[in-house]
């Protein structure tokens, strides 16, 4: 594969000029009122299902212009930003404040040893593939021991990602390494330095056309229109969903002391 034949600073690079060039139409579909009420309900809450974040300094790497640092600072904690884009930590920090925001790459962070209670990753894991397991190892690094790392992601093994796959080949949205989370081989590498607290798997008609209404070209003044009915349906279809007919699997996972 060609991204296997790259430097760690020709990818990184690569990446860096993909994400710069869409980060406006980027924010613009997934910080509207319709994305921000999808993250809420179906990522944000399950992702911090029973765990306290008041006064906690956590993370939101790979944090684009700061979604879910937002969604964190109003639950009481410390939050940091880390992305490899300039343009798009530039915004982070125009939004944000009373975040910190730094850009750099999630495969060396520069961030010192145990210093986070908790790191949150929301769809950015698939986007280093293949080095999703140094991703992993980095954050682990960071971590306290007994920190929380929450996340969510496409996964290997469903219907949505046979679609996927021939998706990424022929959209420019995407960058060639783009690929889904293997969740199982993940842990299994991960079985000595994580607990593994929860999986879930969710994503229907909603997360394909609210939450990601820039991939299907969706105008954004129809949202409106349809967001509640596929809300509903949603939460209905997650009851039944498992791994084979879900878009996405999320985790808790928590530091092995």
């Amino acid at each position: 594969m060609k991204e296997l034949q790259e430097s760690p600073e020709i990818y990184e690079a690569r990446q860096r000029a993909h994400y710069d060039r869409i980060a406006e139409a980027y924010d613009a579909h997934y910080s509207d009122k319709w994305s921000l009420l999808y993250r809420r309900l179906f990522l944000y809450e399950p992702l911090i299902a029973g765990i306290d974040l008041r006064g906690r300094k956590v993370l939101d790497a790979m944090c684009g212009s700061g979604q879910t640092a937002a969604y964190l600072l109003g639950q009481g904690a410390e939050a940091y930003g880390l992305d490899i884009s300039p343009h798009v930590i530039a915004e982070f920090r125009a939004n944000l404040p009373a975040a910190v925001g730094v850009s750099g790459s999630i495969l060396s962070s520069g961030f010192d040893d145990e210093s986070f209670d908790a790191v949150f990753v929301t769809g950015g894991l698939h986007h280093v593939h293949p080095r999703v397991p140094e991703a992993v190892a980095e954050i682990h690094r960071i971590l306290k021991p007994g920190g929380w790392f929450c996340f969510y992601e496409p996964h290997t093994g469903s219907l949505a990602d046979t679609a996927r796959r021939f998706w990424y080949r022929h959209d420019s949205l995407f960058e060639e390494n783009e690929a889904a989370v293997d969740l199982e081989d993940l842990m299994r590498r991960n079985a000595q330095s994580f607990d593994f607290v929860s999986t879930r798997y969710s994503g229907g008609p909603a997360y394909l056309l609210v939450f990601n209404s820039m991939v299907f070209r969706v105008p954004l003044s129809w949202k409106a229109r349809y967001t509640r009915p596929l809300l509903w349906l949603e939460r209905r279809l997650e009851r039944i969903q498992g791994k084979r007919l879900s878009c996405f699997a999320m985790a808790q996972w928590r530091k092995k002391a």
